[in-house]
């Protein structure tokens, strides 16, 4: 499968056009979000393109892209949509509009399984078995080739999976606790920001 997949420095062009759902997601430096900078925001438009923005960790003045990700009218998937939206409110300022996670619905309607990470849905609704190998090198400098397809394959399936994942949970009749449960989404980020690192609901 062709991939186009194009790289922009800083920013997203200002003549780039996307369609009403998006697939997004990004790399960091690590997962301490006070320590470890926001290094690129990967987009799809589900047409086997991917836009990958590499930031600048100095200033991150990027207003097309916080344009894109604060429009209420554009539905962004993720995939893990919490650590996401933690990096990119503390690093961009903004708070992402319109959201839907992979992995959340993933929990909620294949109880069948203890299996939701990107890899494992990417195998079970498009039936490709990608390599996760690069998911731990360092994206804070040059991007290879490989890193740059990487990138592209942890949004480039998000539509068909989330599509899948969303027939599931219609069937089940769990397509309303996972709307809910999406509200919460910017409440837990609020959690993570406040250092509330653990189940406030556990005795």
């Amino acid at each position: 499968m062709n991939i186009d997949i194009k790289l922009h420095k800083i920013d997203l062009p200002d003549d780039l056009t996307f369609s009403d759902k998006i697939a997004v997601d990004c790399e960091f430096m690590g997962l301490n979000v006070e320590r470890d900078k926001l290094c690129l925001v990967q987009i799809s438009n589900g047409n086997n393109d991917a836009h990958i923005i590499q930031l600048d960790k100095e200033k991150y003045n990027a207003p097309n892209l916080k344009k894109l990700l604060t429009n209420k009218n554009i539905n962004k998937i993720f995939h893990f949509a919490r650590a996401d939206m933690l990096f990119i409110r503390k690093y961009l300022g903004v708070n992402v509009e319109n959201i839907d996670c992979s992995k959340i619905a993933s929990k909620l309607a294949r109880t069948f399984s203890d299996k939701h990470g990107l890899k494992d849905l990417i195998k079970e609704f498009i039936g490709i078995d990608v390599s996760k190998q690069l998911q731990t090198s360092d994206f804070g400098g040059e991007l290879s080739e490989k890193q740059l397809k990487y990138c592209a394959n942890d949004v480039i399936y998000l539509h068909k999976i989330f599509k899948g994942l969303e027939k599931i949970l219609i069937r089940e009749k769990r397509v309303d606790l996972y709307k809910s449960t999406i509200k919460f989404i910017p409440t837990r980020i609020d959690l993570d920001i406040a250092s509330f690192k653990d189940d406030i609901w556990s005795h």
